[in-house]
This record gives structure tokens, C-alpha cells and sequence, in this order.
């Protein structure tokens, strides 16, 4: 019984980790009302999510036209189409 409450105990620590910062709370307060949640924990997580969420599409962003590929089949067509409408629902301009 002792073996199954550990291996709980475990998966538990996997999904959430607690970690003590200090944040400012002007900014926390300021995310909270941004975000909708309605606990620090949860806006808290919303902002990362949404940081890591940006960082990952600058970096496809940054990516384009970078490689130079002439290929004209289905699929890059595909995926100039999803390109474009990525940079459309960003408000970006195109290249």
C-alpha cells in the first residue's frame, strides 16, 4: 500500500510543481485581470503559456526565408496557404 501512495505521490509532483517568487504585484494583478483567471496560479501559468506560445511562433516567424526550397507540390502549396493564414490571424504583413 505504501509502494502505491508513492508511485501517487509521484505522478502528482510530475503535473504541478510549487516553486516560492517573487513577483510584483501590480504585474500579477494586471494578468489576472488580462487573462480572466481568477487565481494567481492560474494567471500565473496562462502568462507562461502564453510566452511560450509567442516565443515558439517568432521563432517559425524568424525561420521563413531562411531556406530556399523550389518545390511547387501539393503540400508546400499546403503549407504556404497555412503560412499565410497564420500571418493573417497574427496581424502581421506578409513577405
Amino acid at each position: 500500500m505504501a509502494k502505491k501512495a508513492a508511485n501517487l505521490k509521484q505522478a502528482i509532483e510530475s503535473v504541478a510543481m510549487k516553486i516560492a517568487i517573487e513577483i510584483d504585484p501590480k504585474l500579477l494583478k494586471s494578468v489576472m485581470e488580462a487573462s480572466g483567471e481568477s487565481t494567481e496560479s492560474g494567471a500565473v501559468n496562462a502568462a507562461l503559456a502564453e510566452y511560450a506560445s509567442r516565443k515558439s511562433a517568432q521563432a517559425w516567424i524568424d525561420s521563413w526565408g531562411k531556406i530556399i526550397v523550389d518545390d511547387y507540390s501539393v503540400d508546400a502549396l499546403r503549407l504556404d496557404d497555412e503560412r499565410r493564414a497564420f500571418l493573417d490571424s497574427i496581424g502581421r504583413e506578409r513577405r
